[in-house]
C-alpha cells in the first residue's frame, strides 16, 4: 500500500486552530452573500418565501445528494415521499429505514439549528444513518465514537496498490478531538445583533473540514459532516431553511470537492484556500437554485393558464412528470409505449389522450416533417 509521508493537520503543532485570511476570501464571501440575496429576494418576489413550494424540492436534492456523493443511490421518489411525510404535507407511503433516518438527520441539524451540538446528538445522528448496525453487509459501531486500533483511512486505488489520501487522528484521541470541536462550534454560534468574531459562511467551510478531519464514526462520517454544515448555515441565517442545496453542488464538484479537502487536511493551521473554494460553491449552490426557482415558477405558470382545460388523472400525472423533467429532461420525448407505461392505460386510451394534449395544444410535436407548436403553455414534447 502506498502511504503519504505529509503530515496532516491534526499532527501540526496548531491544531486544532484552523485560521485563514479575512482579506483574501472577503471577495468571494461578499460575492456569496450577494448570491443568497438575490435568490431569497426572487423567491419572496414570487411568493414562494422559505417555506414554500421550494423547500421540499430542495430538501429532496439535498438528501439524494449527500448520499450520493458517498455512491449511494436512493429512489427519488422514496426520498421525496419521506421529506413530505417529515415536512406534514403527504401521508406516509412506503418507509426506507435508511431514507428516513437521513432526512431525519438533516431536518434535526437545519431545524433544531438553535440546540446546541454535543456528543449525544452526534451520536444518535449517525445511529439514525444505520438502523441495522450494518454498512452494507459490513457490522459497525454505531452509536458511538469509533474504538478500532486499525488507521482510520481515506483510500483509493486496486487491492494491493491503493493510496491512502488521508488518516485520521487515532481512535484512542477522538473523544478529546471532539470535545474541543464541539467546544468551538457551540462557542462561536453567531447571535442577532452582533459582529460575529467568524464570518458565518466561513465558520460552516472550518467546521465542516474539522469534522471531516477528525472522522469520529466508522461511516457516516461525510453525511453528518455536511450535516453540521448545514446546522452552521442555519445558524448563520437565524432560520431553518434556506434556498439552496449545497450537498448538491458538492455532488456536482465531487472529485473537486474531495481534492479541497486532501489538499486541506495535508495543509498546515492556514485553511485559507479550502475557505474560498468552499464558499465559492455556496455562489454556485444559490446560482443553481435560481433555476430550481424559475421550475417552480414555471410549473405554477403553466397550471394556471390551463386551469380552464379538462384533463383526466393520467393527463395531469404526465404532464407533471415533464414538467417535473425540465425542458428536454425527459430523454427521447413523450410517445404512446411511454405513455402507456406511466399510467398503465391501454394503447388505444394513450393514443386518445395524448390526442387531447395536442389539441390543447399542451404538448407539441417534432419528428416526421411536423414543426414544433409555437406555444407558451407546454411542458415537453411528443414523439410521433
Amino acid at each position: 500500500m502506498s502511504t503519504s509521508r505529509t503530515t496532516y493537520i491534526w499532527q501540526q503543532e496548531s491544531w486544532p486552530l484552523l485560521q485563514f485570511s479575512a482579506q483574501a476570501v472577503a471577495e468571494p464571501l461578499k460575492q456569496a452573500r450577494h448570491a443568497q440575496a438575490v435568490v431569497e429576494g426572487k423567491a419572496l418576489a414570487m411568493g414562494l418565501g422559505r417555506t414554500g413550494d421550494l423547500m421540499p424540492e430542495l430538501f429532496t436534492q439535498e438528501v439524494i445528494a449527500t448520499a450520493a456523493i458517498e455512491g449511494q443511490k436512493l429512489d427519488p421518489d422514496a426520498v421525496r415521499s419521506s421529506v413530505m411525510c417529515k415536512l406534514g404535507l403527504g401521508d406516509v407511503g412506503p418507509q426506507n429505514r435508511h431514507i428516513d433516518g437521513l432526512v431525519e438527520v438533516i431536518s434535526d441539524a437545519t431545524q433544531a439549528f438553535g440546540v446546541p451540538l454535543d456528543h449525544d446528538r452526534l451520536c444518535r445522528w449517525q445511529s439514525a444513518l444505520f438502523p441495522g448496525g450494518t454498512s452494507g453487509i459490513r457490522r459497525i459501531g454505531v452509536g458511538r465514537y469509533r474504538a478500532h486500533v486499525d488507521p482510520m483511512q481515506i483510500v483509493s486505488g486496486l487491492p494491493g496498490r491503493e493510496l491512502v489520501h488521508y488518516e485520521a487522528p487515532p481512535s484512542a484521541r477522538v473523544a478529546q478531538d471532539m470535545a474541543r470541536f464541539l467546544g468551538w462550534f457551540n462557542g462561536s454560534v453567531p447571535v442577532a445583533g452582533q459582529v460575529p468574531a467568524i464570518d458565518g459562511l466561513a465558520r460552516a467551510a472550518l467546521a465542516h473540514l474539522w469534522f471531516e478531519s477528525i472522522r469520529p464514526f466508522e461511516d457516516g462520517n461525510g453525511r453528518i459532516g455536511r450535516a453540521i454544515a448545514d446546522m452552521a448555515l442555519a445558524q448563520d441565517m437565524q432560520a431553518p431553511t434556506r434556498l439552496y442545496s449545497l450537498s448538491r453542488q458538492l455532488l456536482e464538484s465531487r472529485a473537486a470537492y474531495y481534492d479541497a479537502l486532501t489538499n486541506a487536511q495535508r495543509g498546515k493551521g492556514d485553511q485559507t484556500e479550502w475557505v474560498r473554494w468552499f464558499v465559492n460553491q455556496l455562489t454556485a449552490a444559490s446560482l443553481r437554485s435560481g433555476a430550481v426557482i424559475d421550475q417552480a415558477i414555471e410549473k405554477s405558470q403553466f397550471w394556471g393558464r390551463c386551469a380552464q382545460v379538462e384533463l383526466n388523472d393520467r393527463q395531469r400525472k404526465v404532464l407533471q412528470r415533464l414538467l417535473d423533467d425540465g425542458d428536454g429532461g425527459f430523454e427521447g420525448g413523450l410517445n404512446a409505449e411511454k405513455y402507456m407505461t406511466m399510467t398503465g392505460a391501454s394503447k388505444a386510451t394513450a393514443t386518445r389522450d395524448l390526442a387531447g394534449l395536442l389539441a390543447e395544444q399542451l404538448v407539441w410535436t417534432t419528428g416526421q416533417g411536423n414543426p414544433p407548436r409555437q406555444n407558451s403553455c407546454r411542458p415537453n414534447r411528443t414523439q410521433q
